[in-house]
């Protein structure tokens, strides 16, 4: 299997799979002197942790981090960072009845079509287990935009028909409810769709909005390697993203010219912004220096108690109710998942700029000759 890998010059390799021993990362790639101890990391976990609301799985997994290598006295060294979460509370017997069916919803038979073989206990590779890596690597990633004063605030924007409303935004809410909504109100209404849902033995899907604070004018490249489309196969690499906008994204579509390009002016210290940002901080695939706003639509998690119509191995059409412990919504727990692919994908791209100009170059290695 391919494609475990991502990133150019800061790279990761996400490995495990949710019912073996572990899942964990290896980060290359990263600069030495970074201060970054396990704590950093654990905070970031414990943001995608199971079995911490009505709302998640029961599941009660600690998603303890252990840094096993590139890290020395509490600064990076360089050398690739290794880490690893032990899986501790696997129940691999609720997965056996759903051995040779597959899953609607789940990547079941698309795994038997590549690989003629596929691990069953709770989707191998294709589980959100696998986010947990991606998770780990991110905080890193976060560590380093923070030295260069680059922030990221992710959030739920909506929750089944549930939306947040731009003038009820407080972010400082996020935190204060466990479906990581700005707005109180669309967090309580939420909740209560989320309840019905359960009722039924059913799930829900959303929407999750993420905003790049002071990102440099510079990052990105205008063909194959645009800083929107890596952003863009960052967050579609998350198993339950199914679409990705940036700015007004499909709402351009109905736009003009007039409506949809940014004006420039001078601001009264002679700073160049944008009047508006319709693009979404990013223009020609670089980015522009204003904040950059992006979209992820999350599906309703696949695995719910209602009967579902699907197919076995022996060529049989039957009936499943899936057992197991499941969140009736998969958007809060992904919330951390994609601000970090989203982190990730910033810092290296921003390393790949480094080389972009002979003047920059040549100010980074200057002597004193």
């Amino acid at each position: 299997m391919f494609g475990s890998t991502y990133g150019n010059l800061f790279r990761i390799t996400t490995w495990g799979e949710s019912h073996g021993k572990g899942v964990g990362v290896v980060v290359d790639g990263c600069p030495a002197g970074l201060p970054l101890w396990e704590e950093d990391i654990q905070k970031f976990l414990d943001r995608r942790k199971p079995g911490q609301s009505q709302y998640a799985t029961p599941r009660k997994e600690e998603d303890t981090v252990e840094i096993l290598s590139g890290i020395f006295e509490g600064q990076t060294t360089g050398t690739p960072i290794s880490m690893m979460v032990h899986n501790k509370d696997q129940h691999s017997k609720d997965y056996s009845e759903i051995a040779s069916v597959f899953r609607p919803g789940h990547a079941d038979f698309t795994y038997d079509q590549k690989y003629g073989f596929r691990d069953y206990r709770g989707g191998g590779r294709a589980s959100g287990r696998e986010t947990i890596g991606r998770v780990a690597a991110g905080a890193v990633a976060v560590k380093i935009l923070e030295q260069l004063h680059v922030s990221i605030r992710t959030y739920t924007l909506s929750i089944g028909p549930v939306k947040c409303k731009k003038e009820a935004f407080d972010f400082s809410n996020i935190h204060k409810n466990p479906l990581y909504m700005p707005d109180m109100k669309a967090a309580e209404l939420a909740g209560q769709y989320l309840s019905d849902c359960m009722k039924q033995k059913n799930s829900s899907g959303g929407i999750i909005e993420c905003v790049v604070h002071n990102m440099p004018a510079n990052a990105g490249d205008p063909s194959f390697e645009k800083l929107n489309a890596n952003l863009g196969k960052a967050v579609l690499s998350i198993g339950a993203v199914k679409g990705f906008e940036l700015g007004d994204g499909f709402r351009v579509g109905e736009a003009t010219g007039l409506s949809n390009n940014d004006p420039y002016r001078y601001d009264e210290n002679g700073k160049l912004i944008k009047v508006s940002n319709h693009s979404g901080g990013i223009l020609g695939g670089i980015s522009d220096g204003s904040d950059i706003i992006l979209r992820a639509a999350v599906k309703p998690t696949p695995s719910i108690g209602a009967s579902q119509q699907t197919v076995n191995k022996k060529g049989e059409n039957v009936t499943i109710n899936i057992k197991g412990r499941h969140d009736p919504v998969i958007v809060p727990r992904a919330v951390v998942v994609v601000e970090s692919m989203v982190a990730l994908t910033l810092v290296d791209m921003l390393m790949g700029s480094m080389t972009s100009r002979m003047d920059k170059l040549i100010q980074f290695f200057k002597t004193d000759k």
